[in-house]
């Protein structure tokens, strides 16, 4: 009998330390990165949701996780310019960027081109425009330690998940999607959407007549007449 009433009380117990657990949210496209099961292994609760903004909900806090590659080649795309838009709809946001262990942040990159400069300027603008806080890990256990701290901070109210992906002006929307091609970037694109008005009588070019007004560019453009 005293066994089956101790059995009782540790299993309330248990239950009393799993309600205790503090949950962080994190977006189902973070499935595939170890900084989900490290946190589970620091003792956090974690539910997977589909985010319009950002990759980690802690504490009241929005966290843009973004690995050393992916910062770079969001960079070149300017979609990362985007997505610090959309984090101002929160009041604390911060971006992590992972993966400086064995890597170096401003070594040569005229291959893609870029140089050490502009890759300072970018983070200055993050942090001076763009108001985000940045955070340099060094791999997905850093990551999780850095989301840890900012979950056990001195508790706020929850964060709202109703927010919205930055609704775009249609001249904004025509020049983001031609900037998503290889090689365009915002001059390019304005040029060619100032000189024929509209995507399709861009799209309708000749792969000589695009040549011409834009160089070698024009090679991404013309994957909209590939195959999938």
């Amino acid at each position: 009998m005293s066994k089956q009433l101790f059995d009782i009380f540790s299993r309330k117990k248990e239950i009393i330390r799993e309600e205790s657990k503090i949950k962080i949210i994190i977006d189902y496209r973070e499935k595939n990165s170890l900084v989900a099961s490290e946190l589970v292994k620091l003792g956090f609760e974690i539910e997977f949701q589909q985010l319009p903004v950002g990759d980690y909900i802690a504490n009241g806090a929005i966290v843009e996780r973004k690995t050393f590659s992916d910062f770079i080649s969001s960079m070149i795309s300017r979609h990362l310019i985007s997505q610090l838009q959309e984090l101002q709809q929160y009041e604390d946001k911060i971006l992590i960027i992972e993966g400086m262990e064995g890597e170096q942040l401003y070594e040569d990159k005229k291959s893609e081109g870029m140089n050490a400069n502009a890759i300072r300027g970018f983070l200055l603008s993050i942090v001076l425009k763009f108001r985000v806080p940045i955070i340099f890990s060094k791999n997905s256990e850093d990551t999780a330690k850095f989301i840890s701290v900012l979950a056990k901070k001195k508790e706020k109210s929850d964060l709202p998940l109703n927010v919205s992906k930055r609704n775009l002006s249609k001249k904004e929307r025509m020049q983001f999607i031609l900037e998503s091609f290889q090689g365009i970037g915002p001059k390019t694109a304005k040029k060619l959407l100032k000189e024929h008005k509209t995507l399709k009588n861009i799209f309708n070019l000749s792969q000589e007549e695009l040549e011409k007004e834009i160089g070698k560019k024009s090679e991404g453009i013309k994957i909209v007449e590939e195959e999938y």
